[in-house]
């Protein structure tokens, strides 16, 4: 089959469309420390078949899911697809049947009113089970020693009323509990949100609904020991856009964001808005609260950081208006006032912010997060890799001196999401490791690294060969062997 010549469909996004299973792959220097004893699984958009239009957005591929087995000093790579609805129907069909990103009338009529969900943007284990997410559809439930596609429509035993399920459900490290939401949870385009607490044996044990003040991509969200934290930001979306043939979102500068406060321990009553002008932010690095003041740390822009998600009165996009630096959005529930202070934590320009999951609704000093450093040379000979940005450095933050350090890859590498590994035995705030794949472009070639969380600046104490090239991938994370035993 044939998918088309565009940039998001050659070079190093061309699909892989490899299920393999691998073992001992080769550690081409350095060595795993032995007692590595857990799983890093994560997650790429890998379309099965060309797209029913010339082209298609990066990240409405089918989600390949991928598990590198970390045990003995070896490491092993298992890859399978998700087997959704989606999937499952095209497979059967030979071709695509599904339209374009989140646009319901562009399918074929033989799919209407199926579930479009495509699995590609993040996997977490909870409760010794592994879920496959996209934010605009159900889980899908996979085996975590051999991903098999186990439910393609997971709703935890029917308790999940919502349409949709968020791709960045959060576990609080004191409680065992895994916090998670739906946006427009009663149907596309509507402004219906519902917030779950899911306990440590993966029942549903509370939902609260409640509306956002508009209808926006509702990617992430924080926590804290205490409350629950919705950013709302204006890439809004609408069905005028999509009866038209726009691209399902849109950035609107004319728009401010908001910032719901909901108390863990109160209901949709108790949820406050906070307000700010018109900027960006789409994922979280972490949130705590002192009383009633809450921290909130993201990446933040002035302007859109998404060029394929265009400005809604169709300026053209402004990358120095789309460089997003490490902020701290802070409120006071015992405050009146309704606006949300704004500090940078730190110079870096990047994005996919990660932390010591150990500390997540607490405070913490360390971040890490791929960072852009146009000053250092670089060229994508393989063509560029997911949204376009240039992510050709790994850093950490100290979020209390405001410093950092990072590795740079070379001219022609990038970096994949990284995800935080505990030192087995250690209980210190970033004592562990730092794993991440790396994108080569001149060989269209992938390698897994391992770095020293506190030493990023020595570069990686082990580099592991891949048998292909892995597909740009969005999210991921470390899980330990004893949570899915």
């Amino acid at each position: 089959m044939r998918f088309p010549a565009t940039p998001n469909f050659s070079g190093f996004l061309a699909p892989s469309s490899v299920e393999a299973d691998v073992c001992n792959l080769s550690v081409l220097c350095g060595s795993i420390p032995i007692e590595l004893d857990g799983s890093f699984y994560r997650v790429a958009p890998d379309p099965q078949f060309p797209p029913i239009a010339d082209d298609d957005i990066w990240f409405n591929g089918d989600g390949m899911v991928t598990r590198f087995k970390f045990r003995n000093g070896s490491v092993s790579l298992h890859q399978r697809w998700a087997r959704t609805r989606k999937f499952q129907l095209e497979r059967s069909a030979g071709k695509a049947l599904f339209g374009a990103y989140r646009n319901p009338l562009t399918d074929n009529e033989s799919v209407k009113g199926e579930i479009r969900g495509t699995a590609n943007t993040n996997v977490v284990v909870h409760a010794g089970k592994l879920l496959a997410l996209k934010e605009d559809s159900p889980p899908v439930l996979m085996d975590p020693e051999t991903l098999e596609t186990l439910d393609p429509c997971y709703d935890f035993g029917g308790r999940m009323t919502s349409e949709t399920f968020t791709a960045h459900p959060k576990t609080d490290p004191g409680t065992g509990e895994m916090l998670a939401f739906g946006y427009a949870a009663k149907g596309l385009c509507t402004r219906d949100m519902v917030f779950y607490v899911i306990d440590p044996e993966g029942e549903i044990t509370s939902e609260t609904w409640f509306e956002l003040p508009y209808y926006c991509m509702m990617h992430d969200f924080g926590f804290t020991e205490d409350y629950v934290i919705f950013h709302v930001v204006p890439i809004i979306g609408s069905w005028e856009r999509l009866e038209v043939g726009l691209p399902h979102f849109g950035f609107d500068r004319t728009r401010p964001i908001h910032l719901g406060i909901l108390p863990r321990a109160g209901s949709a009553a108790d949820l406050r808005w906070f307000t700010a002008p018109n900027c960006f932010a789409s994922h979280v690095m972490n949130a705590h609260n002192i009383g009633t003041k809450i921290n909130f740390d993201v990446p933040m822009a002035p302007g859109n950081m998404f060029p394929f998600f265009p400005d809604t009165e169709g300026q053209p996009f402004d990358p120095d208006r789309g460089a997003a630096r490490m902020t701290r959005w802070s409120v006071d529930m015992q405050s009146n006032s309704t606006e949300i202070e704004m500090a940078p934590l730190a110079s870096l320009i990047g994005e996919f912010p990660r932390i010591d999951d150990r500390f997540a609704g607490r405070r913490n000093r360390w971040g890490w997060q791929l960072v852009q450093d146009s000053s250092k040379p670089f060229d994508a000979p393989g063509g560029r890799t997911g949204s376009g940005m240039m992510m050709n450095t790994l850093g950490r933050i100290d979020l209390e001196a405001g410093e950092s350090e990072t590795y740079w890859l070379g001219s022609t590498s990038s970096f994949q999401e990284p995800a935080f590994v505990p030192r087995p035995g250690s209980s210190d705030e970033g004592d562990g490791y730092i794993v991440v794949l790396e994108n080569r472009l001149a060989e269209m070639a992938s390698r897994l690294l391992l770095f020293d969380a506190m030493k990023l600046a020595q570069g990686p104490i082990a580099t592991i060969g891949m048998p292909f090239r892995i597909r740009q991938g969005l999210h991921g994370n470390w899980v330990p062997s004893s949570a899915i035993a």
